[in-house]
């Protein structure tokens, strides 16, 4: 199992600012999602590159913990695992301002409304309002895409710094997810460049057929694109052109709004 990396890419070793331990035990957390929610000893292991004897370790002590639970044969996770989400959510006064706008949004677009943040190559959702189910999986707190083809993730990279943008299209795979997918990585950067540049993002059809969504920048006091607004509908009931006349306004107006109140609180 091969050991996380630092910034510069060397991999970390157990030491008094690494315990390998409890990073064992993340990994022991990560390993359950939604194509493998209930798992045996084994299969465990297995995911996380550890030996049988260190993964039942880890297991026994979540669920003593509290934060696994089992039959005797297969193990999952319990309720109490959403505390440490919700903890960082908590602290985080974001959120508290932008939920009740983006109840407003959804309401009147009649449209999903998400809010997500860049972890590594994906965004992570921390906020969603459901207008009805418009993609194949099922999305909630937590869940990732990957950034690069999805309208919050392409408004999260625009505000990177040049080098750190780079950094990151050098480690993404493109993948064709439908036939409009962005096949090119200069093609890709030059979508980023212009997400830049207007301040919102349009993706229709990239990552599933049907879904079309747009994306706006959430920005803190000094201007640094924190997190990612968006909504998204099917393309047979909202297209693209419908999406910008009729969403784009009111995603920019309801981003710039909890903007605003967060640059106020901070």
């Amino acid at each position: 199992m091969s050991g996380p990396l630092e910034a510069g890419g060397e991999a970390l070793k157990p030491g008094d600012s690494y315990v390998q331990s409890f990073a064992r035990g993340l990994s022991v957390i990560r390993a359950f999602d939604a194509d493998a929610p209930r798992q045996t000893l084994t299969e465990v292991a297995k995911r996380c590159g550890l030996t049988r004897a260190g993964a039942r370790r880890i297991l026994l002590t979540l669920q003593t913990l509290g934060y696994v639970k089992s039959d005797g044969r297969l193990f999952a996770l319990t309720p109490k695992i959403l505390d440490l989400g919700f903890a960082y959510l908590s602290t985080q006064p974001l959120w508290q301002f932008a939920e009740p706008v983006m109840q407003s949004l959804a309401a009147e677009l009649r449209e999903s409304c998400s809010a997500a943040v860049l972890e590594g190559q994906d965004i992570v959702y921390v906020l969603r309002v459901p207008a009805r189910k418009i993609m194949s999986i099922n999305l909630g707190l937590g869940s990732r895409l990957p950034a690069w083809c999805t309208s919050m993730g392409r408004v999260l990279l625009a505000g990177l710094p040049p080098e750190e943008l780079e950094a990151q299209l050098a480690q993404v795979r493109l993948q064709a997810h439908t036939g409009r997918t962005v096949a090119r990585l200069d093609d890709l950067r030059a979508r980023i460049e212009q997400v830049r540049r207007q301040g919102w993002c349009l993706v229709n059809q990239e990552l599933e057929e049907g879904l079309v969504s747009l994306a706006a920048p959430l920005v803190d006091r000094s201007g640094q694109t924190i997190a990612a607004l968006n909504v998204s509908g099917q393309v047979n009931r909202t297209p693209p052109e419908a999406m910008l006349q009729d969403c784009l306004p009111k995603l920019v107006e309801a981003a710039h709004a909890i903007s605003r109140l967060l640059q106020i609180k901070s």
